[in-house]
C-alpha cells in the first residue's frame, strides 16, 4: 500500500466498532459524509474513496447514493463496496464487477439475532402474545380460553433455504421438539441433511409444514416466489414467516389467504415498502405480527456487521481476497487495480 487509503460511509447510525477498527489503522483514513443536506460534499468524498460502506436499507438511502453505474462513474479510485448487511439490494454487483470494483456482504453477521427473531415471530403468533398483550390494556369481560394458543412441540417447520440463518433456524427448531423440512435448490441432499433438516420439494414443503419460514435472498430466482398458488398449497391453519426479504412474498396474495382464513396467522419482519403503511391492507388483521426490519438490528448483530465490514475493507485494500466476496470473477481485475496504486 503506498498511500492512506480513504474509506467513506455516509452518517447512519453505525456500531462504534466500525469507526474505531478503520481510525485505528494507519493505512486508512475515514470520511463521514451527510446522506441528506449536502449533496456536494458527499459526492466530493465519494469521488475520494476507495472503500465505501453503504447501507444496505433500500428505503432509507437516499437513491443518488446507491452504488449504480452513473455513481461508479464519479468514483474512479473506488476498489471495494461493502454492504451493511447480508442483503445487497442497493448495489449494481454487476456494474461494480465491470468497473473493476470488489462488493463484499456481511452475510453471518448477524445470524444469530436474525434466527432468534424468527422465533419471536413464530411464538408471538402461535401464542397470541401480542393479541393478548392489547386485549388485556384495552378490554375487559374476556376469559383466558378467548386468548388460547397452540403448542409447536411435535409439529413442522419448513424453511425455504438453508443458509447461514436457516441453518440456525434449524438448530433452535430443534431444541422447541419440531420435525425439520428444507428446501434449498444450492444445497446437496448430504449438505441438509448435516444440519438437521429434510431435505424436500417446495411443493412438499409447503404441503407438509405447519410453519414456513423464508431464509433465502431476493434475487430474480425468488421474486414472488410465494404467491398465491403457494399459499394456497400451504396446509389449512399454517403459519407463514418471513426474516428474509420483501418482495420474496406477494403481500396481497398472502393477506387473501389470511383474510380468506386458509392460513391462521403470519409474522412478518420485511416489507415491499418498509416501513409498511400503518393502513396497508396485512397491517389490519389481528393475526399478523409485524416488525420493522429489525431482526438483525440488536446491539450484538449490529455490532458483529461493523466488525466484519471493517475487517473485509481493510483486507481489500491490503490486496487479500475477503471471506463474502459477492463477485469473486472480478477480483483478479480488483487484485490488479491495487496492486497499480
Amino acid at each position: 500500500m503506498n498511500r492512506v487509503m480513504q474509506v467513506c460511509r455516509l452518517d447512519f447510525w453505525i456500531s462504534p466498532i466500525f469507526d474505531e477498527m478503520i481510525q485505528g489503522n494507519p493505512q486508512l483514513a475515514l470520511q463521514v459524509a451527510p446522506r441528506h443536506g449536502d449533496d456536494a460534499r458527499t459526492l466530493a468524498a465519494l469521488c475520494q474513496a476507495h472503500a465505501y460502506h453503504v447501507s444496505a436499507a433500500k428505503d432509507e438511502l437516499p437513491a443518488q447514493w446507491f452504488v449504480n453505474q452513473a455513481l461508479i462513474e464519479h468514483c474512479p479510485q473506488l476498489l471495494c463496496v461493502s454492504s451493511g448487511g447480508a442483503g445487497f439490494d442497493t448495489v449494481d454487483v454487476a456494474a461494480c464487477s465491470r468497473a473493476g470494483i470488489a462488493v463484499v456482504n456481511q452475510a453471518g453477521a448477524n445470524a444469530h439475532s436474525v434466527a432468534e427473531h424468527t422465533f419471536g415471530l413464530l411464538l408471538a403468533v402461535v401464542k397470541r402474545i401480542v393479541e393478548s398483550d392489547h386485549t388485556l390494556r384495552h378490554a375487559s369481560g374476556f376469559s383466558r380460553e378467548d386468548l388460547m394458543g397452540e403448542e409447536i412441540h411435535g409439529r413442522t417447520i419448513g424453511l425455504v433455504g438453508l443458509g447461514e440463518i436457516g441453518r440456525r433456524v434449524a438448530r433452535i427448531a430443534q431444541g422447541f421438539g419440531l420435525e425439520v423440512l428444507a428446501y434449498d435448490p444450492h444445497l446437496r441432499v448430504e449438505q441438509v441433511l448435516v444440519h438437521g433438516a429434510t431435505p424436500v420439494t417446495l411443493d412438499e414443503l409447503l404441503r407438509r409444514s405447519d410453519f414456513v419460514s423464508l431464509h433465502c435472498p431476493l434475487d430474480a430466482s425468488t421474486r414472488h416466489l410465494m404467491g398465491a398458488e403457494q399459499f394456497a398449497a400451504m396446509k389449512p391453519g399454517a403459519v407463514f414467516l418471513s426474516t428474509a426479504r420483501g418482495g420474496i412474498h406477494d403481500e396481497a396474495a398472502l393477506y387473501d389467504a389470511l383474510k380468506k382464513g386458509h392460513l391462521s396467522g403470519a409474522g412478518l419482519d420485511v416489507w415491499a415498502c418498509e416501513p409498511p403503511a400503518q393502513n396497508a391492507p396485512l397491517m389490519t388483521l389481528a393475526n399478523v405480527v409485524a416488525t420493522f426490519h429489525t431482526a438483525g438490528v440488536t446491539h450484538g448483530g449490529r455490532r458483529n456487521v461493523a466488525r466484519s465490514s471493517a475487517a473485509q475493507i481493510a483486507a481489500i485494500l491490503r490486496g487479500e481476497r475477503p471471506p463474502h466476496l459477492l463477485n469473486p470473477d472480478a477480483w483478479e481485475a480488483v487484485s490488479e487495480r491495487i496492486r497499480a496504486r
